[in-house]
């Protein structure tokens, strides 16, 4: 009842339409600055073609044997499954290292873990300033420096990786039951036997469990980094998108799109029987 009276009232209506034109204002102020020059006569054809080719994909690009055999096939085929396979690759070994070298720093940057304020400060900074530069930034970067190989997209990935997955490791043992480790620290067990009996089973499951919702997100950034040389199906991509091959590109938004959706089903899946 209270809660109708005060929608009812005066001020709360004042602040509504006041809150209402700020966003008005917003969106026009966001709108005005995109230049729009008109549609161009052939948008009709080139959207036609488009939906034509991406309709009628191109299923012999699927697998592409060439004579090879399969160790040959795995490394240096340029089909479908071999670069799926490659980008699955690049995301299960992007999310490892990023799964392995984040437990560190999420223990540093855990409020629970340190009695000194500055400590955990300086582990949440270093967090912020991992996740503050994008896949595409530090692919980029490892493209200068190893070349344009899948091996800078696992590095990108991890690195990345790193400051998401360690700020969720960090809240994890943040929201923690205390009362395993303050009993056995009470029974004179030391620091390391209750990191192993006390801290790691409580979070194990959730680390666990944002591993693998990681490794979803990682399967479609690999998808992305290809297409600046990072390896991957984004390589063919571009090329298919630069050549107008919308046949190609069809398929391979296809293989995309099932890739994807077998590594959500199957990692949902995981993730329930974990938490």
């Amino acid at each position: 009842m209270r809660n109708d009276t005060l929608k009812t009232s005066p001020r709360y209506r004042i602040r509504f339409w006041l809150v209402a034109l700020f966003i008005l204002l917003v969106y026009i102020w966001s709108f005005s600055g995109i230049k729009f020059s008109g549609i161009k006569e052939t948008a009709g054809q080139v959207s036609y073609a488009i939906l034509k080719g991406l309709f009628n994909p191109d299923w012999k690009y699927v697998y592409i044997p060439e004579g090879m055999g399969f160790l040959q096939w795995l490394s240096e085929g340029e089909d479908l499954i071999t670069k799926l396979i490659e980008t699955l690759a690049i995301s299960i070994l992007g999310t490892f290292i990023s799964a392995i070298l984040c437990v560190p720093f999420a223990f540093w940057a855990a409020n629970n873990m340190s009695r000194f304020k500055a400590v955990t400060a300086s582990g949440k900074f270093m967090l912020s300033l991992i996740r503050t530069f994008p896949e595409l930034v530090m692919a980029i970067l490892f493209i200068k420096a190893v070349g344009p190989t899948p091996f800078a997209g696992v590095l990108a990935l991890g690195l990345h990786s790193i400051g998401m997955l360690g700020k969720l490791y960090s809240e994890a043992l943040e929201n923690m039951d205390l009362g395993p480790t303050e009993a056995l620290t009470a029974c004179g067990a030391n620091r390391l036997q209750v990191l192993w009996f006390a801290v790691i089973p409580q979070v194990l499951p959730e680390f666990l469990s944002f591993t693998l919702y990681r490794f979803e997100i990682n399967v479609r950034s690999a998808s992305i980094l290809g297409m600046i040389g990072a390896g991957g199906i984004g390589t063919p991509l571009v090329f298919a998108l630069e050549a107008r091959g919308w046949s190609r590109v069809g398929i391979i938004l296809l293989g995309i799109i099932v890739l994807v959706t077998i590594i959500d089903l199957i990692s949902g899946y995981i993730r329930k029987r974990l938490v």
